[in-house]
């Protein structure tokens, strides 16, 4: 490895970044004692916007070190779609519409599970809508997920290791449940077309096994809050009102559906959303606030991840390459934690001749550990952007989450190595 200086200082600058995330609560703190300050120090302690923040700064040292053409040519190479897509899927997914189609339709299963309704709602708002973001795409199932969440148990006074519990089951099998098809996990979308993967490739390696841990994840959690989940049956129920008509909704699950279609084209699904927009407006009534603030963090989260992670393939690749089919999935789980593991698999995907054994592992690897951090998984952002009002400061500990996580991170790497 030769790195240039701009190099050496943007891997600088993403370690800065990693350690800003471990440290938002610190500048909440100081939002508090320095109230002459508070406006920065809160923007600093928003968890959305760190790497958005160390970009920028990288941008600004490009500058001054390499110049406008090349900085601006830098910053053009960058893909986006992602940003994007997380953005216009939040915004859809979170409509009172698709909200009441997600509860009716977990309330109807519920009702032929022999366990009590709050404990098998938690039950499959943790395990269900995980394992249907395989098909609406992880950052619509985790919008989902984390919006029925906020509205029903944590609507109400429950404990704090529930939550951090809840989060962590939910980061990690979101991370995992999007495994059963090539196109709704960003890191399995990452190199699907490139090795070829298919739906049939996808269940028999991945699918099957991810489903398991899962049902285990869930289940644990669910048996082990169980006095605390009457919250879940207990939501209100919607009036008359605020009841979106059937064909208001199927007209909110066409604009999701075409969105996931044209995932990989922004210009299409940036036009549905668009039109979507002017549906919404029309029916006002049957909208509540939207939540475009939030998927707007977001996006400048990934966004700044995306400027921020182009520039560490100098270290990131090697360290990668130099492992076997063992090694890179423990590495990979581990390296998740600390970056996106839609980075890790890409980089995986620009070297020829892996092993089959090889390509498994790094993806399964890169899976596992996506729920252990906020940037370990890109719907990661958005589940904290709706959860975090519910927290203790409006803060997510990232420490909590990753002691939250690794139980059931290590239930999945059981799964994948051993089944």
């Amino acid at each position: 490895m030769n790195p240039t200086t701009l190099q050496i200082l943007a891997a600088a600058l993403f370690a800065i970044a990693v350690l800003h995330t471990f440290s938002t609560k610190i500048f909440e703190r100081l939002a508090h004692s320095q109230p002459r300050h508070a406006g920065l120090w809160h923007l600093l302690g928003e968890v959305e916007v760190v790497f958005g923040f160390w970009a920028m700064v990288l941008v600004v040292c490009m500058f001054f070190l390499a110049g406008k053409q090349e900085t601006t040519a830098y910053i053009d190479s960058r893909n986006y779609t992602e940003p994007m897509f997380v953005f216009v899927i939040m915004v859809i997914a979170g409509t009172r519409a698709i909200l009441q189609f997600a509860g009716q339709l977990v309330r109807l299963v519920a009702s032929f599970m022999p366990l009590p309704r709050g404990m098998a709602m938690y039950f499959l708002v943790l395990a269900m809508v995980p394992l249907l973001g395989s098909f609406i795409t992880e950052p619509a199932a985790m919008t989902l997920a984390a919006l029925m969440l906020r509205d029903t148990l944590f609507s109400q006074p429950v404990s704090r290791a529930l939550k951090y519990t809840t989060i962590g089951v939910l980061f990690v099998n979101i991370s995992i449940g999007g495994t059963l098809t090539p196109f709704a996990a960003p890191p399995v979308l990452m190199v699907a077309a490139t090795w070829n993967w298919d739906l049939w490739f996808m269940l028999s390696n991945f699918g099957w096994k991810a489903a398991i841990a899962v049902l285990i994840n869930a289940g644990c959690a669910t048996l082990l809050f169980r006095q605390q989940l009457g919250h879940m049956a207990r939501a209100p129920e919607a009036t008359p009102a605020q009841t979106v008509p059937l064909g208001v909704v199927l007209v909110h699950l066409l604009f999701l559906l075409g969105v996931v279609v044209f995932a990989h084209h922004p210009a299409v699904f940036m036009g549905l959303f668009l039109f979507f927009m002017g549906y919404a407006t029309a029916y006002a009534r049957h909208q509540d606030r939207l939540i475009l603030r939030e998927g707007l963090l977001v996006a400048f989260f990934l966004g700044g991840l995306v400027v921020l992670g182009g520039q560490q393939q100098w270290w990131l690749q090697p360290v990668l390459m130099g492992m076997d089919s063992t090694t890179v999935f423990f590495g990979a789980t581990a390296l998740t934690a600390i970056t996106d593991n839609a980075a890790l698999t890409y980089l995986g995907s620009l070297v020829e001749g892996l092993s089959d054994e090889f390509k498994v592992a790094l993806v399964a690897g890169a899976v596992t550990g996506g729920g252990l951090t906020v940037i370990a998984n890109a719907p990661n952002p958005a589940g904290v952007s709706i959860l975090r009002s519910k927290f203790e400061d409006n803060t997510i500990n990232p420490l909590g989450l990753l002691i939250a996580a690794l139980p059931p991170t290590i239930v999945s790497v059981l799964a994948f190595r051993l089944l």
